[in-house]
This record gives structure tokens, sequence and C-alpha cells, in this order.
């Protein structure tokens, strides 16, 4: 693929090319010029060898098409190089190798504004990729992560990306199993975070505890104005202490 110059589509589906693998195919990528489709699919590549491609298609000019876990990926568009405003991936069974690309082709993008992930297993590797994007794009502005398995852990990344992000506007981590850590994460971020207007915590197992420490951030955060909290595991007390957090302009969706 280093000398090529003829070859534009390429197959090596389920052939366990592994981390190590995918690093010599990452080389070749960054100076191949003519290759647009690869599918890599089922490969055990595992995150080490997602970052390799990820970083590859940093310098690849040429690759529109690229299946890690069974959906091809719109590269030149998660690039911004074909610039589009909106990207929609929801229910495409990506997982975090995809999830892992996607946030290094993203975090340079100046163009794409909404990025649609919902119903995927992204988990908290993926999540952990996409925080580390969110600290450096400035242009997106809406990102739906809802039910992609991120966990405590995901939540932890992402809250880290919203402590630094001044972009992002509204974002959907609805039923990602975050639990009382998660949730005490993304509260943290509320603190400081003086961009995000709309958060759906929705269906998190969250209890009375973390909601909590969301109360105290809101307390602080003068630009959210719609939370939705639903579907968690909060008693009366708890809603009436966030309803006695938020100030009235607040829609609280409890």
């Amino acid at each position: 693929l280093k000398i090529n110059k003829a070859l534009t589509s390429l197959d090596l589906w389920e052939n366990k090319i592994g981390p190590e693998g995918a690093k010599h195919i990452g080389e070749a990528l960054k100076s191949n010029m003519v290759l647009t489709t690869l599918m890599l699919q089922w490969n055990l590549l595992g995150e080490k060898g997602a970052q390799h491609i990820g970083e590859a298609l940093k310098i690849n000019k040429m690759l529109t098409s690229l299946d890690l876990d069974g959906h091809a990926l719109p590269i030149l568009e998660l690039k911004g190089v074909s610039p589009v405003e909106t990207i929609e991936l929801q229910g495409k069974g990506l997982t975090h190798l995809s999830g892992i690309v996607i946030a290094s082709c993203i975090s340079s993008n100046l163009v794409l504004k909404s990025l649609n992930l919902n119903y995927n297993e992204i988990g908290n590797e993926g999540a952990q990729h996409i925080g580390e994007a969110l600290k450096i794009n400035d242009a997106l502005t809406t990102l739906n992560l809802m039910s992609n398995g991120i966990g405590a852990k995901g939540a932890q990344h992402i809250g880290e990306g919203l402590q630094i992000n001044k972009a992002l506007t509204t974002l959907n981590l609805a039923w990602n199993s975050i639990h009382n850590q998660g949730a005490q994460h993304i509260g943290k971020a509320l603190k400081s975070n003086m961009a995000l207007t709309t958060l759906d915590l929705g269906g998190n197992e969250i209890g009375d505890e973390s909601a909590q420490h969301i109360g105290e951030a809101l307390k602080k955060n003068t630009v959210l104005t719609t939370l939705s909290i639903r579907n968690n595991e909060l008693n009366d007390a708890a809603k009436e202490a966030l309803k006695a957090a938020v100030c009235t302009e607040v829609d609280l969706q409890l």
C-alpha cells in the first residue's frame, strides 16, 4: 500500500490482524494516496489498533469509507473534508473501535455541528476518546450518546471533556448505566462548564446522593436551561432538593 498506485478498495475482513497489524496498515495509510475503501471488521484490532488507524486518518487524504465493526464510517464527512453539519450514525452497531476513529476524525472538524451516535455500543473506551475530542473540538454543538453502555468510566471521560469544551450545547447521555459515580463526574463538570444548555441523564440508575451533587452543581451553573433526570432512582426528597437548587427558568424533567 505504501507503493501501490492502483488499488482503491481493500477487504481484510476477519483476518485476526490485531493491534500490531493495524499499526502497519496505519503506517501505509499515511502515504497511500489511492485507497478509498477499507474493510477491517472482525480483526481483533483492540483499542490500540483503532488508535493506529485513527492517527493515520489525520494524515491520509483519500480514504472515504472505513468499516471496523459492520458499518462503513463516512470518513471525509467526519473529518470535515467533505463538509456537512449533521451526521446520523444511530443504531449501526458501532463499537468502541468506531468510537475511537470517530473521535480522532472529529477532533479537528470545524464544520460538524451535530453528531448522533445513539443506540450503538461505543462503551467506556469509545467514550474516553470522544471525551478527549471534546477538549479540542470547538464546533460541535449537539452530541447524542444515548444507550451506548458508556458506564461510570465513560461518564467520567465525557465529564472531563465538558470541563474544557466551550462549544457543546446539547448532550444526551440517557440510558448509559452511568450510576451514581458517573453522575457525580457530570455534576463536577457542570460546575465549570459554561456552554451546555440541554442535558439528558434519564434512565441511568442515579440515586439520591448523586442527585445532591448535581443539585450543588446547578447552584453554580448559570447556563443550563433543560435537564432531564427521568427514570432514575430518586425519592421525593431528592426531587424536591433538585427543584430547590435550580432557578425557575430551568426546565427540570423528573
